[in-house]
């Protein structure tokens, strides 16, 4: 089905109260709740769950399998990969149910982040800007901008490219060819001049 500028496959379900971007796409027995707003060009892929009052940006894709609970929100770019996990409460106990959104740990993943596939998000935490989260990784602390991260829990093993490839000591992009200098604990891009001017 058709509407407004977007696409939502006809086993989807989706609630009232919700926003959709134009451009967007929302795949095979997804669900998006109450409240959720998702910007523009978006891809849901199969079986994607958006929780009440979830905000996503524009330019975001989640690929199969994905719940994006309350309390959790994506920026602009954000790529998800399949079965990736976000959590919402630190110490989730069924005889102490929480009350609501005042109980859920914030999460929030920054512009132009990749999450690639099987990885968890211990809630609570940031996702820097352009960072590469490895399959499989589990994510217990905030994440540096460009920051490549792998394991169980995960740890640094370098920093990635805006274009996400992974940034030698030189810190030049061998493939885009951005420049970036190390600064305090992160990286950050230089601009390049024009020497024809």
């Amino acid at each position: 089905m058709k509407e407004n500028n977007y696409f939502v496959h006809e086993s989807a379900y989706i609630d009232d109260n919700v926003t959709i971007g134009s451009g967007t796409k929302i795949w095979y027995f997804s669900h998006i709740q109450k409240g959720a707003r998702i910007g523009e060009n978006c891809v849901l892929g199969q079986s994607v769950n958006i929780a009440n009052n979830v905000v996503i940006g524009n330019n975001v894709k989640i690929q199969n399998n994905v719940s994006v609970y309350e309390g959790v929100e994506l920026e602009d770019y954000v790529f998800c990969g399949p079965s990736i996990v976000f959590t919402n409460v630190k110490y989730p106990r069924s005889k102490y149910p929480v009350k609501g959104n005042e109980d859920y740990r914030k999460t929030l993943v920054k512009e132009g982040a990749s999450i690639c596939a099987n990885a968890t998000i211990v809630c609570g935490h940031n996702i820097g800007r352009h960072s590469l989260i490895g399959a499989g990784a589990v994510v217990c602390s905030n994440v540096p901008d460009h920051a490549l991260m792998i394991g169980v829990p995960a740890r640094q093993k370098g920093w990635v490219c805006e274009c996400g490839e992974q940034l030698e000591e030189d810190l030049i992009c061998k493939k885009c060819k951005r420049c970036y200098l190390k600064i305090n604990d992160g990286i950050q891009e230089v601009k390049q001049h024009d020497t024809n001017e």
